[in-house]
């Protein structure tokens, strides 16, 4: 099947959305040439609507909290009457996007959405009702397998975010529907606008071609760990089997096949390592829906 990952190209974008909400935005019947993006950093690294103003004359809000960089963002966008920026913290609950866009000109159903938080994405959007934008762009973990449902807890301050099947389940809740992924965005469009893109599955695992994050590990009959895909953890460079403490060579094999004296030295290692884990091991749970 082919994706719409075809048409990725970078401008300012990281992972081919540029190209992509292009292609997406020229399909739909009528649009507003309006746009909304935070954080939006300096608004022009890594940018996924800068394009869009500079080639494509979109009119935008640009939001960003760091007071640095939003100096950066002011600054790149000063004299540009069709952008405005706004330097706030976007949240779920004293600060909601609907607030903040309500102090602006911009439509109630403006043309694209992306939203970059490093964590609380799914939990902004969640909150977002005043406003549909026919296209969303947001961030998901691109470390978390596909099929897996996780979703961080609504706090300020941490960073772990949502994999793709929990944004999917969101999307569909909120009228969306999955039409691209790059490497750690999912692209969602107004559920009536599906049909312009001919899609034959637009579930995840269809249109997500782009993997590299995620790692993969199982184990063979008699303990030995083994790892497929991602080894270093992409944002800290820190090698991830360095972290995983695997049974030692000397009492690997099948449990029920070791001789009695082996069965006595492993049993007495996994107590020790039961006291250890108990201490920094984090249980995965369900999301509760």
């Amino acid at each position: 099947m082919k994706t719409l990952n075809h048409f990725a190209r970078n401008v300012y974008s990281q992972f081919g959305e540029d190209g992509i909400l292009e292609v997406i935005l020229s399909k739909f019947p009528e649009t507003n040439c309006w746009c909304v993006e935070f954080g939006a950093w300096d608004g022009r690294l890594m940018s996924n609507t800068c394009h869009l103003i500079q080639s494509k004359n979109y009119r935008a809000v640009l939001i960003e909290a760091d007071s640095r960089k939003f100096k950066e963002l002011a600054a790149n966008y000063s004299g540009n009457r069709s952008v405005t920026t706004v330097c706030a913290l976007v949240d779920w609950q004293d600060h909601k996007l609907d607030d903040i866009l309500a102090s602006t000109e911009i439509p109630r159903d403006f043309d694209l959405l992306c939203i970059d938080v490093d964590g609380n994405d799914y939990h902004i959007w969640a909150a977002t009702h005043l406003y549909s934008p026919k296209v969303v762009c947001i961030e998901f973990n691109p470390t978390v397998a596909t099929g897996i449902e996780f979703v961080q807890k609504a706090k300020a301050g941490i960073s772990q975010g949502a994999s793709i099947t929990s944004m999917v389940a969101l999307g569909k809740d909120k009228g969306y529907e999955l039409v691209a992924a790059t490497r750690n965005n999912a692209i969602f469009v107004a559920e009536k606008y599906l049909r312009l893109f001919e899609l034959v599955d637009n579930r995840p695992e269809a249109l997500r071609i782009d993997s590299a994050w995620v790692t993969q590990i199982f184990w063979g009959m008699d303990g030995k760990l083994f790892m497929a895909g991602n080894e270093t953890m992409p944002w800290h460079g820190i090698s991830i089997r360095r972290l995983i403490r695997e049974i030692p060579r000397s009492l690997l094999g099948f449990p029920v096949a070791m001789p009695w004296w082996k069965r006595k030295a492993f049993a007495a290692w996994k107590k020790l390592f039961r006291l250890e884990a108990k201490m920094r091991c984090h249980r995965l749970k369900p999301l509760d829906r």
